[in-house]
């Protein structure tokens, strides 16, 4: 069982990222998300299931970057699946992850697409 905080709400997802990348904790970000998880990252290649989330967030976290929180756009709710996003401080264009409700009724991210790039940028 995991001690750590639980998304209640889709939106505490981000926020408990940038915590928990600024604190270095790699498997605290890891585990945002679930065991199949997907995730496009690095820029054009995707991620899969959660040990190699929690692999790439440790190398990533290793050289200490700092995140801020983005105010995110509403949240659209189907159900038990949700879609969150963020536009960008920097202005990259904008963030988007699928999460689903677990049966604890907290949420975790199944699909996780950090930068997109608007047509016509690279």
């Amino acid at each position: 069982m995991s001690a750590y905080e639980k998304a209640m709400r889709p939106e505490d997802i981000t926020r408990l990222f940038v915590e928990r990348s600024n604190a270095g904790d790699a498997a605290g970000v890891a585990d945002l998300y679930e065991e199949d998880a997907v995730l496009a990252y690095p820029p054009g290649s995707q991620t899969v299931g959660r040990e190699a989330i929690r692999e790439l967030w440790s190398k990533v976290l290793a050289g200490r970057p700092r995140f801020s929180p983005e105010e995110p756009l509403p949240t659209l709710i189907s159900g038990d699946i949700a879609l969150t996003s963020t536009p960008p401080k920097d202005g990259s264009g904008a963030r988007a992850q699928v999460v689903r409700r677990q049966a604890d009724g907290s949420w975790l991210r199944v699909l996780d697409q950090p930068e997109f790039v608007p047509p016509g940028r690279s």
